[in-house]
């Protein structure tokens, strides 16, 4: 199961690596979340899409519209596009983990965060979900 959204931000890569990128700029991510399962829960489903949407954008609201040179839980992180996919990727796990999804999550297995920068480039980072207790 999939949900997209996206987010708005700026920031600078600060490392001759990236050239004119070092510099302050802007960027507008169509992010997709993507929740892999061994089976279907007793409703039919992978899980609560509206939820699982609600949580990404959740995670989403803290980047959205946001210099990410300024916020804390990025402080002192090049923020490229594989930085900010596992940032998301590591946030739902700990939504799903915690309950966000509800009772019901046994079944799920995988998150997958994919982070399209432009129609030909993206990155995504894939974060397996801890075995219930």
């Amino acid at each position: 199961m999939t949900v997209r959204d996206r987010m708005m931000i700026a920031h600078s890569l600060p490392d001759p690596f990236f050239g004119p990128a070092q510099q302050l700029h802007g960027a507008t991510y169509v992010v997709e979340a993507t929740l892999l399962a061994d089976d279907l829960d007793s409703h039919g489903v992978v899980a609560d899409i509206g939820a699982l949407a609600g949580g990404l954008r959740e995670v989403l609201a803290g980047l959205d519209y946001r210099n990410l040179d300024d916020v804390p839980d990025l402080a002192g992180v090049v923020t490229t596009t594989e930085v900010l996919a596992r940032f998301v990727a590591d946030r739902l796990v700990e939504r799903v983990s915690g309950g966000a999804l509800g009772a019901e999550t046994g079944h799920l297995r995988t998150v997958e965060v994919l982070l399209r920068e432009s129609d030909v480039a993206w990155a995504s980072c894939r974060r397996d979900l801890p075995e219930p207790a």
